[in-house]
């Protein structure tokens, strides 16, 4: 059953070249030695000391690094689970859809794996048998997943196995109405693992966490997110525990009523519910969405309202000190905002927009409507900063729709206003108190844009970071909050619908612990522009393509999230920046389309049932002023053997949910203790494997994990390595602070990419890298390659991307006809590093490593919305010592200032568990 050990198994869309055997399609690589081109045939250059193979190379690391392989890493062919594909090297894993859920199970397969039990097949010969255990009723034999021991240490981690799917949901057959592909996609939701124990003790034991990974949106537009609506209103709850009708319900009495799945009451279906009312006539129940889909969104009726549905108000609070008017700040805001007006969205014709701009005082702008006499915009100053009031009561918030000529004068207007300011102070806590007066009677955004420190009145506060005391155990008091009226305000606006966005520009300490909360508590985003200036053209259109993304993305308003699931199950801890109304409420003044939540399970009783399901519902008010409500449920299947248990559980969703606890228990603990629970954890989890299942000790004292788990260890010792967590005394406090709150606010994909970045070999691609798929049109990457130094070739080019930030790391022995295809200069002497722009040349190369900077940016294809578009720094492996220290603390593989490489790690945690 299993592939050849040590390689992937053959694998559609690449075929595998013999080792050493140049393939005809293959480039030649850049450099000496290159074969002359066939007479007639397209010259060719090479950029490398020889010619590489795919699968050889650097993008399988000098010496050939082993790819991820056969049993090991990758799950073999299940034969109880119908149309699993293994992933094609590099395939998006979110794309990908494990099985078909639930598939039947063909009997001749039942038999096989009953023949494999028998053999001795189905488990390691070295797991003790089974406990019996009191058998639940009932209870459908399914084959779950299986647990394949590998060993960490003699098959070295390979960065392809972040790229499989979690080990697929197995449902015993019948499990949903129809037999549709109705489980949630893992994008939206997943668990940490995809086998519930049914008690809460087995839980206990296998040490690993139950939670959930929650992100309702897949992209910044309804149009890019196809979630089937529900528009006709009919919206069947179950009477007791309030979930909503999907798709793991069970109809009774010929259809007429239906048995809730988590709480097992029985519900009458409700009269509309077979009726068509666009066409008046009677409806097929087979076709209902919620029936059909685990993702659905319902139109809400009248009683989901406690008022109107709000229109969607912008109130931008804009820094106009000194700072903000050198370096380009105020400039670039209104340039930005006046540009993307057309984006912001409006179909409703309700949308508002306000202005404050803030210095020692308090600068509001009254705007007429365009039919007016006057166009001028009116400023009016308040200078009382104790007790802000409004100048005037009305004409503060204006209509897009009605204003939009006079709020394009105004925006022209803005920067010239304040073009001599020497004014250095900023009373932005009065700034806020003030626009929280303007919006709260209707709920919206306040979006805040600074490039000082809050200096005077409300919430002022001082320079307080230290660089002796970075590095040392006094660094966590400068991630906490300095002044307590930042977290009281942030509740107060959670209470009225008020969310808060901040912007953070400035090139001196701004405090950003202090600032972060009020997103945090608010449903908001703290965006981080260190040293900004808009002199430099790539600071200026990463700040505007960034925030005319963020001032054109449909959030949701006044939002509240539920998680319920079956009887037994409750929801414990929650995570992520929203404000918990009660203890599983959590409340949201805006909505926003690219974070995602952790949600901890407890196991409160016994769980009886095969299957238990869990349903996440966001009740928010769309952009267009309509009522919705956004329902997502997950089955699982339960389970009273450990073994299913690890062989089901999700190693990224796992390392998700630790990033959570590591943010949380840094700021409360501190960073020492949150790195000491990571390490504790790993070391736990292994320590828990070999005593329960590898029979307690295993001959040749390797480190043995299951197969799907592979990863976990690395993404480990990458979390403790991370910006946010990792030990160093050189790290700005403002720099940490964003950090933390990346940890706990992105979405999946961009959170793992975020801790173990992606690295691609250019030099040497494979001649499909760069160019669109036949198929698809879609652009295709490199393989990925491990983040270590012994990846690196001495001529080589690389790209690393954290999501956030991406390096174009140029070896020290570059030929010169590669720096002249990408960059345009003749001679390595003559590029310039830092941050910049590649330039596009005319030539096949540059066109390529161009597509795969801009591939590796694009969100989109992972399956999320994110408004982030990272710099690129381009790095000489001999040039500039900072940016190339910086580059390489992004290599985790590698030891570092105090940190240890990963074998030193593999070999410490190994020393550990065999204590």
């Amino acid at each position: 059953m299993a592939a050849p050990q040590g390689g992937f198994p053959p694998q559609e869309g690449y075929a595998q070249p013999a080792y050493g055997t140049p393939e005809p399609t293959q480039s030649p690589v850049y450099g000496q030695g290159a074969p002359a081109p066939a007479a007639g045939g397209k010259k060719k250059r090479a950029y490398a000391g020889e010619a590489f193979d795919f699968g050889s190379g650097a993008n399988a690391a000098l010496g050939g690094q082993p790819t991820a392989g056969g049993a090991y890493g990758a799950y073999p062919p299940q034969p109880q689970v119908v149309g699993y594909q293994q992933p094609a090297y590099g395939a998006d894993p979110n794309m990908m859809q494990p099985a078909a859920y639930g598939a039947p199970v063909s009997a001749d397969v039942s038999q096989m794996t009953q023949q494999f039990g028998g053999m001795g097949m189905s488990e390691p010969h070295h797991m003790p048998p089974p406990q019996p255990v009191a058998q639940a009723p009932m209870r459908p034999q399914v084959q779950l997943n299986q647990l394949y021991p590998t060993d960490l240490r003699s098959q070295p981690f390979n960065v392809a196995e972040l790229d499989y799917p979690p080990p697929p949901i197995i449902l015993p057959p019948g499990t949903s109405v129809y037999p549709s592909e109705a489980n949630c996609p893992t994008k939206y939701m997943r668990s940490t693992l995809n086998a519930v124990p049914t008690t809460n003790s087995l839980l206990k034991k296998s040490k690993l966490p139950f939670a959930l990974v929650i992100q309702p949106y897949a992209s910044l537009h309804d149009a890019e997110d196809p979630i089937p609506v529900i528009p006709d209103q009919v919206i069947s709850r179950c009477r007791r525990c309030r979930s909503y009708i999907n798709p793991f319900v069970t109809f009774l009495d010929h259809g007429h009523r239906w048995r809730c799945n988590m709480c097992n009451l029985t519900n009458d279906v409700p009269q509309a519910f077979d009726w068509d009312a666009t066409l008046q006539k009677p409806a097929d129940r087979e076709l209902r969405a919620d029936l059909n889909h685990s993702m659905v969104e319902f139109v809400a009726p009248q009683e989901y309202m406690v008022r109107p549905p709000q229109p969607l108000v912008y109130l931008f609070l804009i820094d106009v000190s000194y700072a903000s008017v050198t370096n380009g700040l105020l400039a670039t805001t209104a340039r930005t905002i006046q540009e993307s007006l057309d984006r912001i969205p409006n179909a409703d014709r309700r949308t508002r927009l306000g202005f404050i701009a803030v210095d020692s005082s308090l600068h509001y702008f009254s705007i007429p409507r365009d039919d007016s006499e006057s166009s001028e915009p009116r400023m009016l100053v308040v200078s009382d900063l104790d007790e802000p009031f409004l100048p005037i009561p009305g004409d503060l918030l204006v209509t897009l729709s009605e204003c939009r000529e006079n709020i394009e004068i105004f925006l022209r207007k803005l920067q010239e206003m304040f073009q001599n300011t020497q004014n250095n102070s900023c009373a932005m806590g009065a700034a806020l108190r003030a626009g929280y007066m303007l919006i709260s009677p209707v709920g919206g955004k306040m979006t805040v844009l600074s490039s000082s420190l809050p200096n005077t009145g409300h919430g002022a506060l001082t320079m307080r970071e230290d660089k002796k005391v970075l590095g040392t155990s006094k660094e966590s008091s400068l991630l906490q909050t300095a002044n307590s009226f930042y977290k009281s305000f942030a509740v107060e606006c959670s209470k009225s619908q008020v969310s808060v966005d901040m912007f953070l520009f400035s090139s001196q300490y701004q405090d950003v612990a202090s600032l972060s909360c009020l997103p945090r508590y608010t449903g908001g985003q703290t965006y981080f522009y260190p040293g900004w200036n808009a002199a430099r053209s790539e600071d200026a259109m990463k700040f505007a393509r960034e925030f005319s993304d963020y001032l054109s993305s449909e959030i949701g308003l006044e939002a509240v999230l539920r998680v319920r699931a079956t009887t037994g199950l409750r929801m414990s801890t929650f995570y992520g920046n929203f404000f918990n109304r009660s203890s599983d409420l959590c409340a949201f003044p805006a909505f926003p389309r690219d974070q995602a939540y952790v949600v901890e399970v407890a196991i409160d009783e016994t769980v009886t049932k095969p299957v238990v399901c869990m349903q996440a519902a966001v009740l928010h008010t769309t952009c267009n002023g309509e009522r919705r409500i956004r329902v997502l449920t997950l089955a699982l299947p339960t389970t009273q053997n450990l073994a299913d248990v690890f062989a089901s559980a999700d190693q990224q969703a796992i390392a998700t949910f630790f990033s959570h606890k590591a943010v949380e228990r840094t700021l409360s603990s501190g960073l020492e203790p949150a790195r000491e629970a990571l390490q504790a954890k790993i070391v736990e989890l292994l320590q828990t494997y070999r005593k329960e299942l590898a029979g307690g000790s295993v001959s040749g004292g390797g480190l043995q994990f299951p197969a799907n788990l592979r990863a976990l260890p690395v993404l480990f010792l990458a979390m403790i390595k991370n910006l946010g967590l990792r030990k160093s005394a050189q790290i700005p406090t403002d720099m940490r602070s964003a950090a933390l709150c990346l940890l706990s606010t992105l979405p999946l994909p961009l959170l793992i990419q975020y801790i173990y970045p992606r690295m691609y070999s250019l030099h040497d691609m494979p001649d499909n890298a760069g160019v669109p798929d036949p198929q698809t049109g879609e652009i295709l990457l490199p393989p990925a390659v491990n983040l270590s130094s012994a990846r690196l070739v001495p001529y080589g080019l690389y790209l690393i991307d954290d999501g956030q930030t991406q390096f174009l790391w140029v070896g020290r022995d570059a030929v010169s006809q590669l720096i002249e295809d990408v960059f345009g200069v003749p001679d390595k002497s003559q590029l310039r590093v830092g941050k910049q722009t590649l330039p596009d040349v005319e030539n096949e190369f540059n066109q390529r490593v161009r597509a795969v900077v801009e591939k590796s940016r694009d969100h989109r294809a992972k399956g999320v919305g994110s408004i982030i578009v990272p710099h690129l720094y381009v790095v000489r492996e001999d040039g500039e010592p900072g940016l190339r220290l910086w580059a390489q603390t992004m290599l985790v593989e590698d030891r570092a200032d105090q940190s240890v490489s990963l074998d030193q790690w593999m070999g410490s945690l190994q020393e550990k568990v065999v204590q």
